[in-house]
């Protein structure tokens, strides 16, 4: 399973293509060929996963019972506005236009990448997000993973 780290600022074109950070191309797996698949994220930004992650979520995601209405309206949700990506020969990404609507972004962009995918953020809408940071990260904490020594974790 991949996972990313990073955070990083850069400059979509007016084509909507962006240069993929060498810092995270080489956290990038070899089985994952630099292909890609970017769909909605939360908070209105954009889900850039590696092939393979995506593959192994959207098996986990296809497991749902779809007779049943809640997993219906998840699957729709998770599934809309997913596009496979695969880098260009200088390493950049073309971003569906209609994706790079809903998530704001214009021009300035930030990466942000944990886990298994990286976020891809407007620069105004990451700033106003992380400007509602809680002011109690240490309670946030506690109350997500446990408390430290317990057997509550998350």
């Amino acid at each position: 399973m991949t996972q990313f780290l990073g955070e990083y600022e850069i400059k979509m074109d007016d084509k909507g293509r962006i240069l993929f950070p060498a810092g995270l191309r080489k956290q990038l797996s070899p089985e994952s060929q630099e292909r890609f698949v970017v769909n909605r994220g939360f908070e209105n930004c954009l889900a850039l996963y590696p092939l393979t992650e995506w593959q192994r979520i959207s098996s986990q995601v296809n497991t749902l019972n779809p007779y049943v209405q809640k997993n219906r309206e998840f699957m729709r949700f998770f599934y809309r506005g997913a596009t496979e990506l695969a880098l260009d020969g200088t390493g950049r990404l073309l971003l569906p236009k209609r994706l790079l609507e809903y998530a704001g972004i214009e021009k300035e962009i930030i990466l942000a990448a944990y886990a298994n995918k990286i976020e891809i953020w407007s620069e105004q809408k990451f700033n106003e997000m992380q400007g509602t940071e809680s002011d109690d990260f240490a309670a946030l904490a506690e109350e997500v993973m446990g408390k430290p020594g317990s057997e509550e974790r998350a």
